[in-house]
């Protein structure tokens, strides 16, 4: 299984974050600025006290008629985070975000944030094993067969 470390390795690019008392309005702008579907929000001490997703906004503004630029980050953020290690699976986290419906997952390390794991992340990772997977097989289907006619053609 491949860990979310090596998940992480495969990707570029910095954790964009956000602080709980900016407006919801400056938070979609980074979002559509660096073509991202959320961001972790940190305090000022650099913990992350949740995420912000274009989820969140869609219920919490758009629906309830409020405004993104009179509606703080912390009003709208969704506070429950749920985490991960680096030494975590990919497969953990795909349990995770399914039992809990989250599309996004922090990545801890020793208290640290070191990264993000996205569905995205998840869904390329497992197709990648698939197919690695897939490979080994037809080369294992392929390279057994060989080796059978050359076992057979020696016996005969």
């Amino acid at each position: 299984m491949k860990t979310v470390r090596r998940a992480l390795q495969a990707k570029s690019g910095p954790v964009w974050t956000i602080r709980p008392d900016a407006m919801a309005y400056e938070a979609l702008r980074v979002m559509a600025d660096k073509d991202i579907g959320a961001l972790l929000v940190q305090d000022s001490e650099g913990k992350v006290v949740g995420v912000f997703s274009e989820r969140d906004y869609a219920r919490k503004v758009i629906l309830k008629g409020r405004s993104s630029k009179d509606t703080l980050v912390r009003e709208l953020m969704t506070d429950h985070v749920y985490y991960v290690s680096p030494e975590h699976t990919v497969n953990d986290c795909m349990a995770i975000m399914t039992a809990k419906h989250i599309r996004h997952i922090p990545v801890m390390d020793g208290g640290k944030l070191v990264g993000i794991v996205t569905i995205g992340d998840v869904v390329n990772s497992m197709i990648s094993e698939q197919n690695i997977t897939i490979r080994d097989l037809e080369n294992y289907i392929t390279g057994g067969a060989h080796e059978f006619d050359v076992v057979q053609t020696a016996q005969s």
